[in-house]
Formats: C-alpha cells, sequence, structure tokens
C-alpha cells in the first residue's frame, strides 16, 4: 500500500508526466455566498496508462464501466444554473478579505494620491478576469485555471500555474494566522496563560496555538455543505467589519480630523502589494465562469463585481486614515477604540474569519491530494491521509506565523511575489498565447503594457517588502 501512496505523491506533483496525458479540473468553495455550487468537482480522465495498467476513468465516451467507490467519493458535475446576481455575489465574496483590514493602512503609508493605485488595479484586475473569461470561451473543455494555463503553455504552464496556487493558498493562510494571532492578543489583552507542556510558549502564543487547534478539525471535512456554510460565516465576519467602522466615524466615536499626506512614492513599492492582494481571486473565476446559465455575461458580472469591492476598499481606506491618521495600525481592527461595543464585534469577527478560511484555502490542495490517491484504499484511509497531511500543514503555518508575525510585510510579500503573477501576469500572457492569430495591435501593446507593469510592481514590491520584514525580524532578536 505504501509503495501506491509513493507512486500517488510523484504522480500528484507532476500530475503531466509522459505516462499520463490526464487533466483534472477541481472546482472547490471559496469566500462565496453559494459555495455549495461552486464547490462541485469536474474530474475527467483521457488516455491514461500507468506502468503497463490501464486507468479507472470515469468517461460516457469509453467503457461504461465505473469504478465502485465510497458514496462520499462520488464525482458531481455542477449544472449551470448560476444567474447574474448569484453570480455578482460569488465574486464578490471571493475577493473580499485580508484586503479590506489593510486598506486604510496602505492608504495613509501611500498618501491620498495611492488610492488611484488602488483604483487602478481594480481597473486591471476586472480587465484580466474578462480575459480569462475569453480564455475560456477559446477553450470549451478548459474548467480551471491550471487548465488554461495548459491549454495556453502545455504541460509547463499546468505546473507554474499550480505552483503559484498552492504558494499563494499557503502565504494566505500564513497572514491569516498571523492576523488571528494579532487579534486575539488583542481580545484577551492582560490574560496570562502558562501551559507546563508548553512552557516556552508565552501567553500569545499559546492563545493563538489554542485558537488554531480549535480550527484544525475544520480540515478534517469531506462534507462539501459544510465548507459552504464556513465560506458564508467568512462572509458575514466581513459584513460585519465594515459596518462597525462605518459606525466608528458615523457616530463619531472617534474624530475624523487626521490629515492624510498626499503622496509617499518611497512606500508605494511596499503597500502596491498590499493594494495587489485585495483582488486576488483570479483562480476561482474560471469555476464561476463555467457555473453560469449565461457566461456571456461574465465581462458584466466582473465589472460589476470589481467596481463595488473597489468602491468598499477605498471608501473603508479613506475612513480608517481619517480616523486614525499616523497611528493606524496594519489591521484597521487594532486601531479601533476598545471600549466601544462595536470594536468587540469587529474583533472577534476578525477572529473568526482566519478560523472559517483553514478548511476553504486547503481545499483545493486536499481534492486534488486525495484523487491521486490509489483506489484500492479505503475512504476511511484516504481521509486520514488528507486529514493528517492538512494538520501537519496547518502546525508548520502556525509555527511560521508566530515566528514571522508581520502581518503587513508578509502579506505585502504574497501580493508582491505571487498574487500579481495569478492576478495580471498570467491572464495576458495566457491571453496572448491563445489569441495570437486574431489579436489586434493596440489589445497587443495593452497586454504588453500590463505585463511590463505588473512585473514592474511585482519586482520592487518583492525586494521591498522582503527588505522591510528581514529589517523587522533582525530587529526583534537585537531587542
Amino acid at each position: 500500500m505504501w509503495n501506491q501512496i509513493r507512486k500517488s505523491i510523484r504522480k500528484f506533483l507532476c500530475p503531466e508526466s509522459a505516462d499520463c496525458l490526464s487533466h483534472r479540473n477541481i472546482q472547490v468553495a471559496s469566500e462565496t455566498v453559494h459555495g455549495e455550487k461552486l464547490a462541485q468537482q469536474w474530474v475527467s480522465c483521457d488516455v491514461c496508462v500507468e506502468e503497463s495498467k490501464e486507468c479507472k476513468c470515469d468517461q460516457s465516451t469509453q467503457d461504461s464501466k465505473t469504478t465502485v467507490v465510497n458514496e462520499a467519493d462520488v464525482e458531481h458535475h455542477t449544472e449551470a444554473n448560476s444567474s447574474f446576481a448569484h453570480s455578482v455575489l460569488n465574486m464578490i465574496g471571493m475577493l473580499i478579505g485580508l484586503g479590506q483590514l489593510s486598506a486604510p493602512y496602505a492608504l495613509e503609508n501611500g498618501g491620498w494620491a495611492s488610492a488611484f493605485l488602488l483604483v487602478g488595479l481594480g481597473v486591471i484586475c476586472a480587465y484580466t478576469s474578462y480575459l480569462l473569461g475569453k480564455c475560456l470561451a477559446k477553450s470549451p473543455k478548459s474548467r480551471s485555471y491550471t487548465d488554461i494555463g495548459q491549454h495556453a503553455f502545455g504541460s509547463k504552464g499546468r505546473v507554474l500555474a499550480s505552483a503559484f496556487i498552492y504558494l499563494e493558498i499557503f502565504m494566505a493562510l500564513v497572514s491569516y494566522t498571523i492576523s488571528l494571532h494579532d487579534n486575539l492578543v488583542t481580545v484577551f489583552a492582560g490574560t496570562q496563560l502558562r501551559l507546563p507542556i508548553w512552557a516556552k510558549l508565552s501567553t500569545s502564543q499559546l492563545i493563538t496555538t489554542i485558537g488554531v487547534l480549535v480550527a484544525l478539525p475544520s480540515l478534517w471535512l469531506r462534507d462539501l455543505s459544510s465548507i459552504s456554510f464556513l465560506s458564508s460565516v467568512g462572509i458575514l465576519m466581513s459584513i460585519a467589519i465594515f459596518t462597525s467602522v462605518a459606525c466608528t466615524a458615523i457616530f463619531r466615536v472617534v474624530k475624523a480630523n487626521h490629515k492624510i499626506p498626499l503622496f509617499q512614492l518611497h512606500k508605494i513599492p511596499a503597500i502596491s502589494g498590499l493594494y495587489i492582494f485585495s483582488y486576488a481571486g483570479h483562480i476561482v473565476f474560471p469555476n464561476l465562469y463555467k457555473s453560469m446559465k449565461d457566461p456571456s455575461q461574465f465581462t458584466k458580472v466582473s465589472i460589476v463585481s470589481f467596481a463595488s469591492v473597489t468602491a468598499l476598499y477605498t471608501s473603508l481606506a479613506f475612513m480608517g486614515a481619517k480616523l486614525f491618521g499616523r497611528e493606524i495600525s496594519a489591521q484597521i481592527t487594532l486601531s479601533m477604540p476598545r471600549h466601544f461595543i462595536l470594536t468587540k464585534i469587529a474583533l472577534w469577527a476578525t477572529v473568526f474569519t482566519p478560523m472559517t478560511k483553514y478548511a476553504l484555502e486547503f481545499a483545493p490542495f486536499a481534492i486534488q491530494l486525495e484523487r491521486n490517491l490509489p483506489d484500492s484504499i479505503s475512504s476511511r484511509t484516504k481521509t486520514i491521509i488528507r486529514g493528517a497531511v492538512g494538520s501537519i500543514l496547518l502546525l508548520i503555518i502556525l509555527a511560521l506565523a508566530l515566528s514571522v508575525p508581520y502581518f503587513e510585510h508578509v502579506l505585502s510579500l504574497t501580493g508582491s511575489l505571487v498574487s500579481v503573477s495569478i492576478c495580471m501576469l498570467f491572464p495576458c500572457a495566457f491571453y496572448i498565447k491563445l489569441s495570437w492569430a486574431q489579436i489586434s495591435k493596440p489589445v497587443l501593446i495593452l497586454n504588453v503594457i500590463l505585463l511590463a507593469f505588473g512585473l514592474l510592481l511585482g519586482v520592487v514590491g518583492t525586494i521591498s517588502s522582503s527588505k522591510l520584514l528581514v529589517t523587522s525580524l533582525k530587529r526583534a532578536r537585537s531587542s
């Protein structure tokens, strides 16, 4: 059995080997209102040969024989039944996340003129989501982001897209865990906690560890409706955070009399990563496109969704910067007055948000891992392997978050190093490659300019955020 597992892991890391010309399309729950509909999976297998043995594939065009599997493992083919309104809600839910916490900090540091960058990146990311729709229209068989990469650049395109997707998921979870740590410390300020088995950990580290351990069982969930429920809870938490900040300004709990600087060019490279990460949702846009009743409306869905999210981020950024000025924290909830009841609601909402994200963010990796395990392994064993791998990864993420507790620098690095590629570079490159014969010169020039701009933001942002992160680590060690 262990030889089979090792072969499966090797197959998972390199799904497009010469021995297996298969492609798997995974659609998973993200931060969506109707996550259960989007959480259905497609698995198709073309001609596949592994060590002279015929792989068991479920294809209508091949033999009618099917592999007998556990009822929980049956693949469901999602009907394209999402309306325009549902698709808008789904896309907005995908986009809203840590960006709303960091937008006020980014605007205060970059100056009010940096709001043009925030809005501009929103427009660019809306355009690149449109490009993904165009790529899917050219390749009806493609159902996922990695499928588009394969159609454009072959197996190398799929592997590269997969690597960046998993890296973004991993780094995003580190950022969520840091956010959990910071807000839990504020919620339990003044609390002293010591456990003999973890004597070397401080109270804040112990509280964070307990919080992560509470969320850890969610990684063992296999019921898609349960994961969908977590998705809906995450959206409600985001609404609670925005409402709390808005009420702080409306009821004048804090006077919005701080002056926002005009423009601070030297800080733009670092905050550009924060802005880009705010629009990171492209990896699931192909799934949303395929779930629509009328895919021709996908462009309108992108425009409405990005316009709404950009308006929310911009208004929240100006509110936070005016309310707290230079004293603003990297997470807006940490700057709000402690005596205000809505502050406590916002803090708890920020605490619960990461705890709802672990299962959602881990789902693509978990499903891919489980699909590549041998059919001879029982469903219970697959669940154990899946849960064990997820638990180990989450503990690694916890260790990194406690070792590098600098939310703004890690989030900025994630945006500049990974998200800029997924949101800007790859969609433009995919579209140019797939539409080379039909693309007009103005459109080609536009996409080349966006590639150059995205590459510039990615390089300078990565360098800047990396330097700031290293400096913070050195300062922490010296103190």
